[in-house]
């Protein structure tokens, strides 16, 4: 290669937006509030054998694209040798360009392990393969030396209720000494009552870790109510929803109470009874969350585990996931409306997968500002399948148009691989081409000092604020 793939001024159209990037966005620190890292990696400071172990696995995003390039699952998630699977993944990364994954895994090779004068492929795969692994055999490139040198402050991990935290425990007592882990709350388990033996083994799981005895539904809000208040005491300000629409169906204290004890005889809910009760958890989730000041993430629309073979195969989070078509208005509205009225309405960020979404969601937030928090209501991120540069510049385009941009948290990578910090500045330069481009054609202010601390408050201040970690 002449010249890096991935260059000083990648993303950056305009000398205006290069200085708003070097100057404003790219010092400034990491706060990663939504992913999906496992804290024991992060506690026990691992230390992977090569990048098949780090990249790879796990790493949905990259198995599709093999697949649909011809791949076998053999050198997916099967038995093939860690150098067989990297060595597929070089053949195919030709194969994406154009889609996001071609960006992410040159700035991903660029930083941090510095590979910028070639290009991923079937030829460069195996030096590559071991300039990578080298660098992974060193003490900064474990999960806790990775954090820090891509200058991340804050991670929120994704746990379940019956998490024991242990993992939070033991970090918070060693660290790297620069980066904090907490904890996020995500109860969706708790209301997933269409399998209704999951369910009650989940209760049993639940009762165990929470020493009370469920035997009626106000003792399961009890119960949960003693892991939300462990999840605080371990630092846990954020809870998450993963849910395919907003659940906020009419029911009745009596109704909730009859479809609990039709779940414990092990009797499955029709569609009417599912919806009124997961209507009644998010609410009782949702107050809990006002109480402690905590921030409630919606992770809506996506249609999970299309492939019921593949499902069966492999389970789920495995790469056979789409964006849904679900209505999201009327009971987002509501769910948020019954919460307000009733002064009850904690800190809100909304994510929408199906991009049809994205004015609604900017409008959406609009109707429950009510002054007592800046940007009370997020829209947020592009997450997901719109977590690359359409996605993001759209989700930008509709919060300016809509909203407030100035108000915005910003990035997050919603990832489980330790590799994946380089979102946050792959963000960072599309905001600041977005803003240096419109200083140039003079439909912003050329006002550096007042851009570019827009630019640092939605890179970083605003979500040290927000979240108030």
């Amino acid at each position: 290669m002449k010249e890096e793939f991935i260059h000083k001024n990648f993303l950056l159209d305009t000398k205006t937006a290069s200085k708003l990037y070097y100057t404003y966005a790219e010092p400034l620190p990491i706060i990663d509030y939504h992913c999906h890292v496992p804290p024991k990696e992060v506690a026990q400071n691992r230390q992977f054998e090569n990048m098949t172990q780090i990249w790879l696995a796990g790493d949905h995003y990259k198995w599709r694209a093999m697949r649909t390039c011809g791949v076998k699952e053999q050198f997916i998630t099967g038995n093939a040798s860690d150098w067989e699977k990297f060595e597929m993944w070089a053949r195919t990364v030709p194969k994406t360009i154009r889609n996001p994954l071609y960006h992410w895994t040159h700035l991903e090779l660029k930083r941090p392990f510095g590979i910028s004068d070639k290009l991923l492929n079937e030829k460069t795969a195996k030096s590559i393969w071991e300039k990578c692994n080298a660098r992974l055999a060193t003490p900064g490139f474990t999960t806790q030396g990775i954090a820090k040198r891509m200058n991340v402050k804050i991670i929120c991990t994704t746990d379940d209720p019956i998490d024991s935290l242990e993992y939070h425990d033991a970090y918070a007592k060693k660290g790297n000494g620069f980066t904090k882990m907490l904890p996020a709350f995500r109860p969706d388990k708790a209301m997933a009552v269409e399998n209704v033996d999951a369910f009650l083994s989940y209760l049993q799981k639940l009762e165990t870790v929470s020493g009370i005895e469920i035997k009626d539904f106000d003792s399961l809000l009890v119960a949960i109510r003693a892991r939300h208040d462990f999840f605080h005491s371990r630092g846990c300000r954020v809870s998450d929803h993963g849910i395919e629409t907003a659940y906020a169906e009419d029911y009745k204290d009596s109704e909730i109470r009859f479809i609990f004890k039709k779940l414990q005889k092990g009797k499955s809910p029709d569609a009417v009874e599912t919806l009124k009760f997961k209507s009644a958890m998010m609410y009782e989730f949702g107050v809990m969350d006002y109480e402690k000041g905590w921030v409630q993430q919606l992770h809506l629309s996506a249609l999970r585990n299309n492939n019921s073979r593949m499902m069966r195969v492999l389970g789920p989070d495995t790469g056979f996931d789409s964006i849904g078509d679900f209505e999201i208005a009327r009971p987002l509205a509501k769910f948020l409306d019954k919460l307000d009225t009733e002064n009850k309405l904690a800190k809100t960020i909304l994510y929408n997968l199906n991009p049809r979404d994205n004015e609604l969601m900017a409008t959406m937030i609009g109707n429950f500002q009510d002054g007592s928090v800046a940007g009370k209501l997020q829209y947020g991120s592009g997450w997901w399948f719109l977590d690359q540069r359409d996605g993001m510049q759209k989700q930008i385009e509709a919060l300016s148009n809509l909203g407030m941009l100035s108000q915005f948290i910003g990035m997050l990578t919603d990832s489980r691989s330790f590799l994946s910090y380089p979102r946050h500045e792959y963000f960072r330069r599309l905001l600041c081409n977005i803003l240096g481009g419109e200083i140039e054609q003079g439909l912003i202010p050329n006002d550096m000092k007042l851009i570019g601390g827009m630019v640092q408050d939605i890179c970083y201040n605003n979500a040290k604020k927000y979240f108030g970690f």
